[in-house]
């Protein structure tokens, strides 16, 4: 039996019918709708598109924090910084003949604008890492509290001026050990703690550049007292640093046992009398296990020889 031919209707059928599968079923639909309102209807998409995504109304960006001036505080480390700046007024009060008030006060103020630059610009440098710790994660250029650039001019104006003060205004070894001080803890230190243990070694020599600053701007020299003073710091640094981990918790031990010969050495040299020594061998143990620095200077101050 011979088939029949196909009429034009069925061959509109099958027409159709390809349409409907390669495009499901869009050119009957577009057709019917593009014939009573062209303008007002969207095509429907292809069954296979992924489907499109909507704005949520919700979605905003966060408001820029408000600046306040504790900003500068928290750039500067403020607790840290008054730290230091205090071992800068004990060296300056174990120097012989410390009695200008002055050359003290100019002292004070140009190590604390060094150590803001200092601790400024780690931050500025440090922002990414800072940014992956608990610890670090709320600090301002982190929460983004101030804009990076402003914080980086702050750190260097801040570097400037306390450098000047203590050339100007105290003594040029002063001032070079600030400077040191800066280019040590941004420019070394701070590079170095990704990649090396020997940072820690590069961080105490930081941490004992303030006292010795204190007694050169004093004296304007660098004399025993000067170094000892110096090598009291750098032995504290060590469990200072080391107290982050407590896997190394037997180095508050070690390292602050090393305070006994050296406060031996301050009688010795004329700086205190012996009884500074036998006091303060009274708190080592308390030291060792919880390095209590200002207790040692504290001592070290009331036991200081008349010279």
């Amino acid at each position: 039996m011979m088939p029949c031919p196909p009429t034009s209707r069925t061959k509109s059928s099958i027409v159709e019918g390809y349409h409907r599968r390669e495009h499901g079923g869009s050119a009957s639909a577009s057709a019917s709708t593009s014939a009573s309102s062209p303008s007002s209807q969207t095509p429907p998409s292809p069954p296979d598109s992924p489907p499109r995504a909507e704005k949520s109304p919700s979605l905003r960006w966060s408001k820029e924090p408000e600046f306040s001036l504790s900003v500068y505080q928290d750039l500067s480390k403020a607790r840290l910084a008054a730290l230091v700046v205090l071992t800068t007024m004990t060296g300056y009060a174990m120097a012989p003949g410390a009695t200008n008030l002055a050359t003290l006060l100019w002292t004070t103020v140009g190590t604390g604008l060094c150590v803001t630059s200092a601790n400024t610009i780690n931050q500025w440098l440090e922002a990414p890492f800072d940014a992956q710790m608990s610890r670090t994660r709320t600090r301002v250029l982190v929460r983004h509290a101030i804009n990076p650039f402003h914080a980086f001019s702050f750190g260097i104006v801040s570097g400037i001026a306390g450098t000047a003060i203590l050339v100007g205004l105290v003594n040029p070894i002063t001032a070079a050990l600030g400077a040191a001080n800066i280019v040590l803890y941004t420019a070394v230190y701070t590079p170095m703690k990704r990649t090396s243990i020997a940072n820690t070694w590069v961080g105490a020599v930081v941490g004992a550049l303030p006292p010795m600053m204190g007694w050169a701007a004093c004296t304007g020299t660098l004399d025993g007292g000067a170094w000892l003073m110096g090598a009291v710091l750098y032995a504290w640094q060590f469990p200072h640093f080391n107290a982050l981990s407590w896997n190394l918790r037997p180095d508050y031990f070690r390292y602050s046992l090393a305070l006994i010969p050296l406060a031996a050495m301050a009688p010795y040299l004329g700086m205190t009398s012996w009884w500074f020594f036998a006091a303060s061998n009274l708190v080592n143990i308390p030291l060792a296990l919880k390095a209590v620095l200002p207790v040692f200077l504290g001592l070290m101050i009331a036991f200081k020889s008349a010279q």
